[in-house]
């Protein structure tokens, strides 16, 4: 049994109801009354068909973000940040002035701390501030392992 010009006017008439498109493929039409379908010969014979349930718009199928989402959630541990899925340089990536804020900013913060607790005198916490921003400590340990070194005692903890 041919249903081809059936589902082609099944087509133009469910597209005029919903509103948008619908394509020859979205037309369902019940399988156990194919050969009721196929006589019928002219749109009305069609319209009654989608009136009485025979004839229906499949839904739209959009695109399954599932995959999607598990990459995300890898990239987020870690995975997937290989040679080859790189696209910008190491700069590009993570810029030098970023790690350069972050640094600077808990090596201020840290010398602040000192200050505070009174481990530093506003001297030497402006001695060591001013060493910090000429980009002398690699980090947060380095710089309290020369100022442990210059003689000065520091609270434990950090």
């Amino acid at each position: 049994m041919n249903i081809t010009n059936q589902k082609r006017m099944a087509a133009a008439i469910l597209s005029q109801r919903e509103g948008r498109v619908v394509g020859v493929h979205r037309v369902w039409i019940h399988p156990d009354y194919v050969d009721e379908v196929s006589g019928a010969v002219q749109k009305d014979d069609v319209r009654n068909l989608i009136e009485e349930g025979l004839i229906k718009a499949k839904p739209i199928q959009g695109t399954s973000r599932s995959r999607a989402r598990k990459a995300a959630a890898q990239r987020a541990k870690g995975r997937r940040k290989g040679h080859g899925s790189r696209k910008g340089s190491a700069n590009s990536r993570n810029p030098r002035k970023a790690r350069w804020m972050s640094l600077i900013r808990a090596q201020r913060r840290q010398l602040k701390e000192l200050r505070a607790d009174e481990s530093l005198n506003p001297s030497q916490y402006r001695y060591y501030y001013r060493k910090s921003k000429g980009g002398s400590y690699r980090s947060i340990g380095h710089m309290r392992s020369n100022i442990e070194l210059d003689g000065i005692k520091l609270g434990g903890g950090k």
